[in-house]
């Protein structure tokens, strides 16, 4: 059994079994608990907007819950290691299975294996689903829960320059010279950045060049006074094309729009380290998975009534959450080009699946 890198059939679908149960149940546990508690601190701003209710509620939770299986899923696929291997160490069946001929990599593979197809359908729920959910919360939050354009297209939070002056919009609608923004200001200001004026609109389109606002209310800020303007355009430097670059959400789209966003910005010569080191991470987080029967494998080794199986089990535990907050630094310092964007999503994965393997092989091999 030694020249086998997987136990029995009949062991290996026993250990698979046990494993991936545990990830959902955990998984399950977490989203519901998280989603509970993330609904009550938004529920208030949800239902602030005039005619939102039940309906609204559940919209936002149908949105939010791909996030949260996403961000998590690594997460409960450590905690069901622990739980698993804990589980069958105390039972006595891994030393059953040692003292079958198996190797500590055999006990594994059956878990590795599981994790590895659980990364791969991560990786297609990513991709399809989450990045959707995303850019739709997202334009939804930046219409403040009221009615937006259902559309995948929809981006929200814009924020613009246009030489001195400031553009913000919500939300954005449509593409090119059909380009609508939503509950737009444009901030006019003098030579020493001092806003004089502001105009205020629910809807700006494309005047090629400039904003047409549309009914705007016009604020003086000299004199302090209000007034109506029937319609005005402004910001002639920004264009949608300039929209399209300022506004690209690496969350909100999959890696074959992201991979144009990419070439569409270098061709602009706009900078792309931070979207170059998310695309990569697009393909590292998934699979971090992988590691985490790696990493939680300390818990299946050593005698249960030896009393060290909690610290195995922490031990475990300390590997795994160390590896995300080195993943989430790494990130961090490719975002702003301290690290290449390939060395910065990958060499977390690298570093801790050869911690992970030294040591099991210098604890049971």
């Amino acid at each position: 059994m030694e020249m086998e890198f997987f136990p029995s059939r009949t062991l290996t679908w026993y250990l698979a079994r046990l494993f991936v149960v545990r990830i959902f149940a955990v998984l399950l546990m977490l989203v519901l608990v998280l989603q509970v508690l993330d609904l009550l601190g938004e529920s208030g701003d949800i239902l602030a907007y005039k005619g939102n209710g039940e309906s609204q509620l559940l919209y936002y939770v149908t949105l939010r819950i791909p996030q949260l299986i996403a961000r998590f899923l690594p997460y409960s696929v450590l905690l069901a290691t622990i739980i698993t291997l804990a589980t069958l160490n105390q039972n006595s069946e891994v030393i059953s299975m040692k003292a079958a001929g198996l190797s500590a990599h055999q006990v594994l593979a059956p878990l590795l294996l599981s994790a590895l197809l659980i990364s791969v359908g991560s990786l297609a729920f990513n991709e399809r689903i989450v990045t959707r959910s995303t850019a739709m919360l997202s334009a939804w939050q930046g219409a403040k829960y009221g009615p937006i354009p259902r559309t995948a297209s929809a981006r929200a939070n814009l924020y613009l320059a246009d030489g001195r002056d400031l553009m913000m919009a919500s939300s954005i609608e449509g593409d090119g010279n059909a380009m609508v923004l939503n509950g737009v200001t444009f901030y006019n200001r003098d030579e020493n950045g001092i806003i004089t004026r502001t105009l205020r609109a629910d809807k700006a389109t494309f005047a090629n060049p400039g904003w047409r606002f549309e009914n705007p209310t016009s604020f003086d800020v000299a004199k302090t006074t209000t007034s109506r303007v029937a319609t005005v355009t402004v910001a002639p430097g920004i264009t949608p094309a300039k929209i399209m670059l300022s506004k690209v959400d690496a969350d909100s789209q999959d890696i074959f729009e992201l991979t144009r966003s990419i070439e569409a910005m270098k061709v602009a010569g706009r900078r792309t380290s931070e979207l170059d080191a998310a695309w990569w991470h697009k393909l590292s987080g998934p699979f971090s998975s992988v590691l985490m029967p790696l990493l939680g494998a300390v818990t299946a080794f050593g005698l249960a009534r030896s009393g060290q199986l909690l610290i195995r089990a922490v031990i475990g535990m300390a590997l795994g959450f160390a590896y995300f907050v080195l993943d989430n630094a790494a990130l961090a310092m490719g975002n702003f080009g301290g690290y290449p964007p390939l060395i910065a999503a990958w060499a977390p994965f690298v570093l801790f699946a050869f911690i992970g393997e030294t040591v099991l092989i210098r604890t049971e091999e």
